[in-house]
């Protein structure tokens, strides 16, 4: 049997020393960004996603270990023990493969089985298995028991049939045949229930469909199980002859692989009708509602799972967004009847002024309304000018529009921005504390124009699931969501570090080795003593001792400090490696950062040591050339069509500049301006076959669309990415020359497969 840290060695085509030194670190409380970036060495360059990996499956193994354990245990007890069980046992690879073989000696309330065994049933059941010559009833005669209720023979008949159908349906190795069978050759089958038509509409791509169980994508499945739970769908396993056999009377493949499992056939000796009858019993009772759960649970579980993996890497896209920079910003959220709501951050995020204007219906106080902006802009000397894109938003991008154009010397820019999750800001705990003197209405602004500034800094605020970068974000595992977007956000926080003179709390919290304690207590010491002057003096900070330091000090930067390689991503354990090639050089520290002509030319060799490899001086090199490199992209913004607002200003054809919003397994979602995300099928996202969405696009990306087809009734967009002459003529030709015969125009224009579902699925259910 592997250990289990081979194992994880072969899954991540690493070498088991490098997954040994990995789980020595993770035990010993070092955190993957730590691992990932400063014990290179030590692991062998295991990258963060490599690390994610081995601690996810880590810990699965070591839970199965001790469930291993506690099942040996258990069956050794009950003195049931025997050396080809144990050998299974200790091979088992997985949880359900291990619960399998535990099946016939679990503890279990009492069955029927049980009871029959207590009847004193087995010998009767043994025999008509081993001898199906045997005549039942002649033989049933033999082990009346009127004590036990056993008072005729088809009482003790119906007892041995309860014995054997145990036995049969936890056969380890006939549950996985059966499972394996089922999950690669059953149709998972959608249909609606009956008198729900109006009610489930939303599902109407689910009212009657059956596909393959095991190539149902998940965002079919999740949404086919929404509409179960929601009372619409009834979900249904079929395998291959099922429905012909029971129109025949005939076994089913379920049937006949328990009884080739256990050798029955059917002689016309005098049990054989009896043992048949048995096996029967024992697929429709025992086994066909089990592995019709256990699958439609795995489909649910793999479904999930994408979707988690969907929703973390649009968030990760979301985090490292571009970052307009230290520009002084000014916040709109736009609103109709409440007004918009203003407010003016500087370059640092301070917030400096706010108020309420009412420009649009029922005030309209348009002139007014640009009097207050202009003289903000102006007093506050404000570069940007941030849009949040809900209610009123294009009709507020007029306005700002129209302040930048008669106020020319202003130099401003506009930007739309997702305020997805600003609300949701606003009213927690954390704007409360930071802004307790605000209104909760200001607080938004606030955050629209922070989250231009600096999306990381800001987004961090905000629980994941309310920034709406999800597929089917609610009908998934909620802990193992939470689990994998904190995971998200500590990588990209420490990817790109932080300031610890201006961070929040909320930022910090994220860093490696930190906590929401401590980075309150650095906040708390930072406002008490003013600036950190170098990274030393965070071991000032209460309860921040060696090990959190070691964790955290390379991701935090302090710039003009008293060390210039404090504003760097060097970690202070190697500062002397730094001073070493300095002094090799005959120049300052100073000297070095920056200088690219010179850096390039060492060699990295040269300056290793024994805690030191090549992988760390290459980085150090690397750092001091490009000190606290940002790897987020250049900052770029998408222009909106003037005179498209609302979708039905929206024209087939029409070419549009938008900003991708969210990434799903079926497409691209992407925000052209007017209130309703447009679907760019993954069939039209590029002239060439895409398996994979987010090799074309990802969240925040701007990009060039052309309009497919516009549905008003359902507000649904269809976009392109293709080529004008590939995907719109295309669309065109088929609703128009692909009849079928007698020129009979098709109900639907006909879709690439996949297609079908995903397109009415998506629009309905994605965001809910």
């Amino acid at each position: 049997m592997l250990t289990i840290e081979q194992r994880i060695a072969q899954e991540l085509n690493a070498k088991q020393a490098q997954v040994i030194a990995a789980i020595t670190l993770l035990d010993e409380g070092a955190t993957v960004p730590f691992i990932a970036r400063y014990r290179k060495e030590v692991t062998g360059g295991l990258d963060d996603t490599q690390l994610r990996t081995l601690a996810e499956r880590l810990g699965y193994l070591r839970e199965l270990e001790e469930r291993r354990i506690t099942v040996l245990k258990s069956i050794e007890e009950q003195g049931k023990m025997t050396e080809s069980l144990k050998a299974s046992i200790l091979e088992a690879d997985t949880k359900t493969r291990l619960e399998d073989l535990y099946l016939p000696y679990k503890p279990k309330r009492r069955t029927k089985a049980q009871i029959a065994r207590e009847a004193g049933l087995e010998p009767l059941a043994d025999a008509l298995f081993e001898d199906p010559s045997l005549a039942p009833e002649t033989e049933a005669a033999k082990y009346l028991n009127p004590a036990h209720e056993i008072k005729d023979a088809t009482a003790a008949l119906d007892g041995a049939r309860q014995i054997l159908m145990e036995r049969f349906a936890e056969d380890a190795e006939l549950v996985g045949e059966l499972r394996d069978y089922a999950w690669d050759n059953g149709q998972l089958r959608s249909k609606l229930i009956d008198g729900k038509e109006n009610e489930a509409a939303k599902f109407s791509d689910y009212f009657d469909k059956a596909e393959p169980i095991k190539n149902v994508p998940s965002h079919r499945a999740l949404a086919m199980f929404r509409g179960r739970t929601e009372g619409f769908l009834n979900l249904t396993l079929e395998l291959p002859g099922d429905e012909e056999a029971t129109a025949n009377r005939t076994p089913s493949i379920g049937e006949s692989m328990i009884a080739h499992r256990f050798g029955i056939k059917n002689e016309d000796r005098p049990a054989d009708k009896w043992l048949q009858d048995t096996v029967r019993w024992t697929w429709r009772v025992k086994l066909a509602m089990h592995i019709d759960l256990e699958l439609k649970k795995r489909l649910r579980e793999q479904g999930e799972l994408e979707a988690i993996k969907v929703f973390a890497s649009n968030l990760k896209d979301l985090l490292l967004a571009a970052p307009a920079g230290p520009r002084a910003t000014l916040g709109l959220d736009p609103g109709l009847r409440t007004g918009v709501k203003v407010a003016v951050v500087d370059n640092t995020g301070k917030v400096v002024d706010h108020a309420t204007i009412y420009p649009h219906q029922p005030k309209n106080q348009w002139d007014r309304s640009i009097h207050t902006l202009a003289g903000l802009c102006k007093k506050h000397n404000v570069d940007l000018i941030s849009i949040g894109n809900g209610t009123a938003s294009r009709e507020t991008d007029k306005l700002a529009a129209e302040l930048i154009k008669l106020h020319k010397d202003l130099k401003m820019t506009k930007i739309m921005v997702s305020e997805a999750g600003a609300s949701v800001y606003s009213a927690s705990e954390l704007a409360a504390r930071e802004f307790p003197d605000l209104d909760v209405s200001i607080r938004g602004a606030v955050s629209i124009a922070r989250r231009l500034q600096d999306p990381l800094a800001e987004l961090v605020k905000i629980e994941p699931k309310a920034i709406g970068v999800g597929q089917y974000q609610h009908d998934v595992n909620q802990s193992q969501l939470a689990k994998s977007l904190e995971a998200v956000i500590e990588d990209c926080v420490n990817a790109v570090g932080v300031d610890v003179n201006t961070a929040s709390a909320a930022l910090l919290a994220q860093i490696a080795g930190l906590n929401t304690t401590l980075a309150q207590n650095i906040v708390d010491y930072r406002d008490l003593n003013g600036a950190f002057k170098n990274r030393k003096e965070l071991l000032k900070v209460t309860r921040l001792g060696p090990k959190a330091f070691e964790q955290a000090a390379g991701f935090l930067r302090i710039m003009d400090g008293n060390n210039p390689l404090d504003a760097s991503a060097v970690h202070p354990e190697a500062y002397p490696v730094v001073q070493r090639i300095a002094e090799s050089n005959d120049k300052d520290i100073r000297g070095l950062i920056g200088d690219s002509s010179f850096l390039k030319k060492l060699d990295p060799k040269q300056f290793t040591d024994e805690q030191f490899g090549e992988p760390t001086v290459r980085d150090i090199l690397s750092e001091l050339d490009k000190p606290g490199r940002d790897p987020r992209p250049e900052f770029s913004t998408a222009t909106f069509k003037d005179g498209i607002e609302k979708v039905s200003d929206l024209k087939e054809g029409m070419l549009l500049e938008g900003v991708v919003t969210n990434v799903t397994n079926f497409g691209a979602f992407v925000d052209v301006g007017v209130h309703q995300d447009g679907l760019v099928h993954i069939s039209e996202l590029a002239d060439k076959f895409v398996s994979d969405p987010r090799e074309v696009v990802k969240a925040g990306d701007v990009v060039k669309v052309r309009v497919l087809d516009v549905d008003l009734k359902r507000q649904r967009v269809a976009l392109s990415m293709k080529k004008q002459s590939d995907a719109g003529e295309r669309i065109k030709e088929e609703r128009t020359t692909n009849l079928p015969r007698g020129g009979k125009q098709p109900q639907k224009p006909r879709q690439q497969p996949q297609q079908q579902g995903a397109m009415a699925a998506a629009f309905a259910n994605l965001k809910r």
